[in-house]
């Protein structure tokens, strides 16, 4: 993997941590597929059951390295179509797809796409001091990678409007109050309290995780109905899983159960 974006594995938890703090972590084509390769690391190792994505340095993501972009440089204009379909967009849906939980620790500004994919997270925690900033409108663009989306699904029309179209700063604990994120935390005990939630998760039922995390992701869709008897197809899932027979077990003898992740 790139040095753009470090790697570690340790007791089920692969974490990564975007890797360009001379530039906040501003993506490029090598960290967009670095980034990527991690996550599909997480899908292809059963050892691992739980993702921790962080920034280095002072900031999570300025979004994308604008410096790549200098219109001063082409003489045609850049086909940013491209750029999302190829990059962005392939990395944001295998991190929704993962049947996985994958825990965001945002550690400073998180701008634009940065912003967005900390979003496409499945639980987002957030240092005091970071801020939230949908920076598109500054230079001429709308919203990328997922952000038009979750914007609207977490906070409705007017707020998701507003922030869009102005670009202004959302704190960390505005936007934890907002339902945007999980939590805010102070700045000293934000990697701990992530790493402390991803390794509670890697140790839990991997499976049932995974089809909770579907199951959640489908209901804003999804009738009343069609949710029932999705439902009932996760369950019956997960009660041939020896997860599932572990905890009933653990339960009725009052002990903790020692999940296995199958």
């Amino acid at each position: 993997m790139s040095d753009t974006v470090l790697s570690s594995v340790d007791q089920g938890v692969l974490t990564l941590t975007l890797n360009r703090p001379e530039k906040l972590n501003a993506f490029t084509d090598e960290m967009h597929l670095a980034l990527r390769a991690g996550f599909q690391r997480a899908h292809d190792d059963v050892a691992i059951r739980a993702v921790l994505l962080t920034g280095a340095g002072r900031g999570f993501s300025a979004g994308q390295d604008l410096g790549d972009r200098d219109p001063r440089r082409s003489a045609t204009p850049p086909d940013l179509g491209y750029t999302i379909g190829t990059f962005y967009n392939p990395t944001v849906r295998l991190m929704r797809d993962l049947p996985k939980p994958v825990i965001c620790a945002v550690n400073g500004v998180a701008a634009g796409a940065g912003a967005n994919i900390a979003l496409a997270c499945d639980i987002v925690l957030a240092a005091g001091s970071a801020r939230f900033v949908q920076s598109f409108s500054k230079i001429g663009l709308g919203p990328d990678a997922g952000g038009s989306w979750h914007l609207v699904h977490r906070l409705g029309e007017a707020r998701a409007m507003a922030l869009a179209l102005t670009g202004e700063p959302l704190s960390a604990q505005m936007a934890a109050d907002w339902g945007l994120i999980w939590k805010a935390v102070p700045d000293e005990a934000l990697m701990v309290e992530a790493q402390a939630l991803a390794s509670a998760l890697a140790a839990g039922p991997t499976l049932g995780l995974g089809l909770t995390k579907q199951l959640i992701q489908a209901a804003g869709a999804s009738s009343f109905d069609a949710q029932l008897d999705r439902e009932r197809d996760s369950q019956r899932i997960a009660g041939h899983s020896a997860d599932y027979a572990e905890g009933v077990v653990a339960f009725l003898e009052k002990r903790k159960p020692l999940f296995r992740g199958r």
